[in-house]
């Protein structure tokens, strides 16, 4: 599913009333919190949903696909996440 396509199924979701912009601006809102909150409290929790978490990876050696010759790969942040139980259900 891309952006457009869970825009529209939060339009179905919000009944016929709701307009396809306000459908986006939802989800755009949904998206932008969830980011703010990640960065501000390094965690974000959705009950039912799951957990997005920021998380430090270590540095490491690697290989360039290419060239196969081996490199260092720094340290950096990323984001995980982690399945809360209903969505575990569904698969």
């Amino acid at each position: 599913m891309n952006k457009a396509e869970l825009v529209e199924e939060v339009q179905k979701l919000l009944g016929n009333e709701t307009s396809r912009a306000s459908a986006e601006r939802a989800t755009d809102a949904v998206l932008t919190a969830v980011g703010r909150g990640l960065r501000r409290d390094k965690e974000v929790q959705l009950v039912g949903f799951g957990g997005f978490s920021v998380v430090t990876r270590a540095a490491r050696r690697g290989f360039n696909p290419h060239t196969k010759q081996p490199m260092k790969i720094r340290a950096m942040k990323t984001i995980r996440f982690k399945a809360g139980a209903a969505l575990r259900g569904i698969v």
